[in-house]
């Protein structure tokens, strides 16, 4: 297939590069700049030129296309609301350009959507609508789209991670080293699903080639990997005290990101592996936060 991946230098859409060329697909990668042009050139990829902020580019992408993939997605999270509608209408602008089609779209989301409500983890047949994180706006409108007619499916990511990245867990080591300390609420037992970037990868690939139209598929290699192990790791990586924030005492401390710091973010994926017969194989997130390097990034002129 001719796969259009929104997304695609970036870092989950750089990995699935790979896995799609080696599937046997042809790969036509959005980007804005030219750098991203000549990287996806390199990479073996056709290049189309486009930005989240312009859906007209998206649709263009999507109607050359025998299926999209969309990763792309705007990462200032102090901007989340805006940034998950911005999501919003990009997804609208792709499922635009494959109505009448059975040309698969596979959109991204986030594990939370599919938290039952009672304490146990998020399941893949769970949608709930009114879960506190935005892009819920999204999975919405996939809803809408499947009624048209147009074959959605859903990758669910918990915190995506290698040594160098790790979903929310990135920023919140950059908040760590400005305020000197590493927080958790409560006695940090909230839980926060993850798999490494190579896993996530390939399950994007499993769900475009084995995928069902509707359906929705957990990132999911590690259930919950609890808050206070999370700082602990973070605390030894950047030599730093942790310490334990009442639920007041958050919004001061982590301004934008204290909307996640007490959120339970458990998952499973067991349906997701027995469709696709997905096995996640990377390391666990506390070995590649172990393995990371801490040192504060160079400034750049």
């Amino acid at each position: 297939m001719r796969v259009f991946l929104t997304g695609a230098t970036g870092f989950i859409g750089s990995h699935i590069i790979p896995e799609l060329l080696a599937g046997g697909h042809q790969v036509l990668g959005l980007t804005r700049s030219d750098e991203g042009a000549r990287t996806l050139e390199a990479a073996g990829v056709a290049v189309h030129r486009g930005t989240l902020e312009d859906p007209a580019s998206l649709s263009a992408g999507a109607a050359q296309a025998d299926a999209v993939i969309h990763t792309a997605f705007d990462h200032d999270f102090s901007n989340f609301v805006a940034n998950c509608e911005k999501d919003r209408h990009a997804i609208a602008a792709l499922g635009e350009a494959l109505a009448g089609s059975d040309r698969p779209l596979l959109i991204t989301s986030g594990v939370g959507i599919g938290d039952p409500g009672d304490g146990e983890p998020a399941r893949e047949d769970v949608f709930n609508d009114r879960h506190p994180n935005p892009r819920v706006a999204s999975e919405a409108l996939a809803q809408t789209l499947l009624a048209d007619g147009v074959d959605v499916r859903v990758v669910r990511l918990p915190q995506v991670h290698d040594t160098v990245k790790q979903g929310l867990i990135t920023p919140y080591i950059a908040l760590a080293r400005e305020q000197g300390s590493v927080a958790y609420v409560g006695e940090g037992a909230n839980r926060w699903s993850a798999a490494p970037v190579g896993d996530v990868a390939r399950l994007y690939r499993l769900a475009l080639e084995r995928g069902t139209r509707g359906a929705r598929y957990h990132a999911v290699a590690e259930e919950g990997v609890s808050a206070r192990a999370i700082a602990e790791m973070v605390a030894t990586g950047l030599g730093l005290p942790t310490v334990s924030l009442s639920p007041e005492q958050a919004p001061a401390h982590f301004g934008w990101f204290a909307r996640f710091a007490s959120m339970d973010l458990r998952a499973s994926s067991a349906w997701t592996r027995a469709q696709l017969d997905w096995m996640p194989t990377g390391p666990g997130l506390i070995a590649d936060l172990q393995a990371m390097d801490y040192a504060p990034p160079l400034a750049t002129a």
